[in-house]
């Protein structure tokens, strides 16, 4: 089994952030440093961070095999990491009996919504389609929007060494303007908007593909339903 699976699966992380891990060199196997790709027999000892990584096994019954994927409403100030050496992270926020990972991430100074999954594997698939996702933010700034600064926005702006994708932008308030993004950079739309001499003062993810914040409460969580698993990877068949 791939390492980055296994420590997966023992639930320490998401693969995503196992294979981070790997890369910083924090994964041993056997008293070895390994890398990304590198994998672990049976009877092998995997240790990140020195500490010995333990195999979990589920009881074999549908209730222990179902996988659980949910929607969060998530407050400013919560972290997403799933270390639990982090105060405020995301884990122990929504406190749920089985082992969950974000899927992705939101700043801990933005709010709104975010994905979170017990499926390690499906945490990287969702990823590595993430740019053709659409993600929906309602964003306050500190001076009136003006038309230049949306169409500014909307063309692509040089952030990161690079400039962004093209999006759809448009304005809801004096002060506020919604913004339709299918790239994940960090800290995006801050950045973007004070490119152009803006401030961030709000950020709340209300979309992502089909799935809507809604009415779902500051701090609340609820279970994803079949038609948006679905809707939100339609090429596959099992979850």
């Amino acid at each position: 089994m791939r390492v980055n699976k296994y420590i997966s699966e023992a639930g320490l992380c998401s693969r995503r952030e196992a294979d981070e891990l790997l890369l910083a060199g924090r994964v041993t196997v056997n008293g070895e440093t390994v890398a990304t790709g590198a994998k672990a027999l049976d009877g092998d000892e995997v240790r990140v961070d020195g500490e010995l990584v333990k195999a979990r096994i589920l009881a074999a019954t549908p209730a222990a095999k179902k996988a659980v994927y949910i929607a969060l409403n998530k407050p400013v100030g919560i972290t997403c990491t799933t270390d639990p050496g982090v105060a405020g992270n995301i884990v122990d926020f929504i406190d749920h009996p089985q082992r969950i990972f974000p899927i992705g991430r939101l700043d801990k100074d933005s709010e709104g919504l975010i994905l979170l999954t017990s499926n390690g594997d499906i945490v990287n698939e969702i990823l590595r389609v993430e740019n053709h996702h659409e993600k929906e933010y309602l964003v306050g700034v500190n001076k009136a929007v003006t038309d230049e600064f949306l169409a500014g926005m909307a063309r692509g702006v040089r952030i990161h060494h690079q400039t962004t994708r093209p999006c759809r932008v448009r304005r809801i308030a004096k002060f506020g303007f919604s913004i339709v993004l299918t790239q994940g950079l960090n800290r995006q739309i801050r950045l973007m908007a004070a490119a152009f001499g803006y401030r961030v003062t709000q950020l709340r993810r209300v979309r992502i593909d089909n799935i809507r914040l809604a009415h779902l409460k500051t701090g609340q969580w609820r279970n994803l339903t079949e038609a948006e698993l679905k809707g939100l990877l339609p090429g596959r068949t099992q979850w």
